[in-house]
């Protein structure tokens, strides 16, 4: 007994307890418990064919007698314990698991003790250690000493790479065990404070291009949204500081010199952009520092490049996507720097070939999204226009393939508003409208390898052909009013075919208004705003440009409007309800230039009085 006493204790010496095997280790103590217990005389023999161990008796055993085998059956039990604990150590790192890998080790386990051992689990605390604030000093410190020490190594043995080395992967571990600060946000102030993110950011231009990327992914973590979002005060002081250093200046600087041919290199600038987004969605105005600090002439030079794609280049695509899409300065500064011609040409590639994956397809669309915010300003329209761009849009339409969605979404911006006039003449000059009209006498149906649902193609068809009724002149105007009378006026079915299905729509949704019962924590204008734009959504917006196209060409061929008269009489429609939806337009004009709404205004009640 005094042996298996003493080789107890030793096994009990060389297992650590942690939360993550806790209950192998109480396991394992039962069984230390029932060898301690053991009374050799008691122990009923295992029949040989139950015991998978056996072998026969040598002649060593016969010597040894019968106390050899039954000491050598108690030091086989203690091994097997030994390598259950040890096995646990493995295992799982989830409670739940560690404790189903006990109940299969031991299925003789009673009922009590299987409840037992799960109960002090589920109570015991995780003994990782938590960063505070004297761990984060220490740390900081260490970091510090061995920054300085990789310089001056680095100065001493600058023609001799293998003397600073050690120095370098010392740098480079305490860089990662900082990534500590990452999960207790109320410490960035004393990060800030310590001058630990300014020693941090000038570590991005370090020789090392391994060092800036750990540096990278250091910050990427450091400025998670969900982190950010669990102190109010730690996400101010470090939004400050990071501003205060130009980080995006300084993350574009890093940018220029990695090699995306090396996976690091090319993971530290998946995190370079996954932390402009994260800066931007924290804070708006790192929208516009990021773009005037060199990130959009990065992004353009990046998706201008000649490689392959790949996730990076998807990932640029919703950056720069993010950039320009509520900043008007950032467009005029895409504009300034060819931003415009280089989309076109990245877009080109789609006019014959759809994308080869789910990926590639997602990158087109942000494409098509960043041409469309791009057109919002005026000065983008003429570089489109000039850039040849309605020539490739008309294009993509005639081939049916993927892009054809996106490039009607793309028409249809660079045609709205007065801005669009040029584009609007320009496009009846290419032979747009042979494009445009059979688009609009029927809809394409949609399938999997289509992206527009059928009423959103419908929307954009109409406001394509409104947008040209509105701003062609001279012979364009008359080619296109000539449309709706040649054959029978099938165009003009057309469109009361579709005042129809949308006036049905907005109907639907008035009544879904009316029924709901009203919010008393806002007030009747914003209730009456948030309706609105409700039933915009819901149909209404089509709705307008529809009837806008129907009372400009009823305006002017008397045989266009009796063809309207007679086919609502027939249907039960009224031409009160065309003019009650136009006047409703006409008092909803968005807000822009006040002399341009004012004549729009004036220009569509002037044609509901003539309707």
């Amino acid at each position: 007994m005094l042996s298996i006493s003493a080789c107890t204790y030793q096994c009990i010496f060389h297992i650590s307890i942690n939360s993550l095997n806790v209950k192998l280790f109480l396991k394992f103590m039962m069984d230390i418990g029932e060898l301690l217990a053991f009374k050799p005389e008691q122990t009923p023999k295992r029949p040989h064919e139950d015991d998978e161990d056996y072998e026969p008796e040598t002649t060593a055993g016969k010597r040894g007698g019968g106390g050899g085998d039954e000491k050598k059956k108690r030091m086989r039990r203690i091994a097997e314990a030994k390598e259950t604990a040890n096995y646990g150590k493995q295992a799982s790192s989830s409670s739940s698991t560690t404790a189903s890998n006990v109940f299969e080790l031991d299925p003789e386990l009673t009922e009590e003790e299987r409840l037992n051992i799960m109960r002090y689990v589920e109570n015991e605390e995780t003994d990782g250690d938590v960063l505070d604030e004297q761990g984060l000093k220490k740390l900081i410190l260490v970091f510090e000493k061995r920054n300085l020490k990789n310089q001056e190594m680095r100065i001493k043995f600058a023609d001799s790479p293998e003397k600073f080395m050690d120095s370098e992967l010392e740098l480079h571990t305490v860089i990662q065990e900082l990534k500590g600060v990452a999960t207790v946000p109320d410490l960035y102030p004393l990060l800030v404070e310590l001058h630990g993110l300014h020693s941090l950011l000038e570590l991005l231009a370090h020789q090392n291009t391994d060092i800036a990327v750990a540096v990278v992914d250091l910050l990427q973590e450091v400025t998670d949204v969900d982190i950010l979002g669990e102190s109010q005060e730690g996400a101010q002081s470090l939004i400050e500081a990071l501003r205060k250093e130009q980080i995006c200046a300084l993350l574009v600087q890093n940018l220029e010199r990695l090699n995306e041919q090396v996976k690091e290199e090319a993971d530290g600038v998946h995190n370079t952009l996954a932390i402009v987004e994260n800066l931007t969605e924290i804070d708006g105005e790192f929208v516009r520092e990021a773009a005037e600090q060199g990130l959009l002439a990065w992004l353009l030079k990046r998706l201008k490049g000649k490689t392959p794609f790949d996730p990076n280049k998807l990932y640029c695509s919703e950056i720069l996507s993010i950039l320009i899409q509520t900043e008007n300065d950032n467009r005029l500064l895409l504009g300034s720097i060819d931003g415009v011609d280089v989309l076109l040409q990245q877009l080109a590639v789609y006019k014959r070939h759809d994308p080869a994956s789910n990926e590639e397809q997602e990158y087109m669309q942000n494409l098509f999204n960043c041409l469309c915010s791009a057109l919002m300003a005026k000065e983008n329209r003429d570089r489109f226009l000039n850039g040849e761009g309605l020539q490739l849009m008309n294009l993509m339409l005639r081939e049916k393939k993927m892009s054809r969605n996106g490039s009607l979404k793309v028409l249809d911006h660079a045609m709205a508003g007065q801005d669009g006039r040029d584009n609007c003449n320009k496009f009846v000059e290419i032979l747009g409208l042979r494009t445009i009209f059979p688009l609009f006498m029927k809809t394409p149906k949609r399938n999997k390898l289509r992206l527009l649902s059928a009423d959103e193609h419908e929307e954009h068809v109409s406001s394509v052909i409104a947008s040209m009724l509105r701003n062609c002149k001279g012979t364009h105007r008359q080619r296109m009013l000539s449309k709706f009378s040649e054959n029978d006026h099938e165009k003009v079915d057309r469109l009361l075919e579709l005042h129809l299905k949308y006036l049905a729509k907005v109907e639907a949704i008035d009544k879904e208004i009316d029924q709901q019962p009203r919010d008393p924590s806002i007030d009747e204008d914003e209730e009456a705003e948030n309706n609105y734009i409700k039933r915009l959504t819901g149909g209404l917006f089509t709705l307008q440009r529809i009837d806008y196209i129907l009372l400009e060409v009823s305006s002017t061929s008397e045989t266009v409007k009796q063809r309207v008269l007679q086919i609502l009489n027939l249907r039960g429609a009224s031409m009160k309800t065309i003019r009650s939806i136009m006047r409703e337009y006409a008092g909803n004009l968005g807000d822009g230039d006040t002399d341009w709404r004012q004549q729009e205004q004036t220009h569509i009640l002037s044609l509901v009085d003539r309707f």
